[in-house]
């Protein structure tokens, strides 16, 4: 699925009028033709008005206009066309509440190459908005609940693209519990031990109480694994929500790798 499939953010077009578009065989903007519509006629304006607009957009690479347009539970739609330059993104953080306690590392996947920032090193509100500042789509597991806002409270940011958080996704294909328990259920697998939120604060203390760099150098691949392994989730997620829409009416593969075959 791509965003040029989509017409829900069309005023007067929800779920199912959209799959009516695409069984009438209108799948992409460019094919949109009010007079084959099974559309009324005010619908059909207005969706040919917001297609006009959207192909503008689309080609002056304006994400954050269909961040504004679309519905939030459809973000998952942006995913193939930025898929290259989407900026993965995961913290750790000293406990649960962002007003109290600290982020101590975050790492960013982008391109297929993984950076990551330390407290007390190179992790500066400065470094964060370099991170975020030209990425198109950001992708998270629970980062709307619990990345983001610790990000905003501790370095005074404002985290604005549009932002594909994984947790609400997977819900949607009946994926529950943590990102590690999905991942199990997907057949992900990791390289080190199964570490937990509770680990990662244990051995930032003792690194930042002992000074004992191994602890640092685990808690930095704990950190990077959740990072890495988002793109695979995100690969698969958007694979079954394409089956369950567009793909189930159109024979249409998406342009997304499949990571599990």
């Amino acid at each position: 699925m791509r965003i040029e499939n989509s017409f829900v953010p069309a005023s007067g077009v929800g779920a199912k009028r959209e799959r009516s578009l695409w069984e009438s065989g209108i799948l992409t903007w460019e094919e949109f033709d009010p007079a084959r519509a099974p559309l009324g006629e005010k619908t059909g304006e207005r969706v040919e008005s917001f297609v006009a607009e959207a192909l503008e957009r689309l080609d002056d690479g304006d994400v954050r206009y269909f961040g504004e347009q679309f519905p939030s539970g459809e973000t998952w739609r942006f995913y193939e066309n930025f898929r290259d330059d989407a900026l993965f993104f995961d913290i750790e953080t000293t406990g649960l509440d962002s007003s109290r306690e600290n982020v101590t590392t975050v790492s960013f996947t982008q391109g297929g190459e993984t950076t990551t920032l330390v407290r007390g090193e190179d992790l500066t509100a400065a470094a964060l908005r370099e991170q975020f500042r030209d990425a198109p789509l950001v992708v998270s597991f629970n980062g709307k609940q619990f990345d983001v806002p610790f990000l905003e409270d501790n370095f005074a940011l404002s985290v604005d693209a549009p932002h594909l958080d994984l947790m609400y996704s997977c819900r949607r294909i009946d994926l529950t519990g943590g990102l590690k328990s999905i991942e199990k259920q997907i057949g992900i697998d990791r390289d080190r031990p199964d570490l937990s939120g509770r680990d990662a604060v244990r051995l930032w203390y003792q690194y930042e109480r002992d000074g004992d760099d191994d602890a640092l150098d685990t808690l930095v691949s704990y950190n990077r694994d959740d990072t890495e392994n988002l793109q695979n989730l995100a690969d698969v997620v958007a694979r079954r929500l394409h089956a369950d829409s567009l793909g189930a009416v159109a024979d249409e593969s998406p342009g997304i790798p499949d990571p599990l075959a």
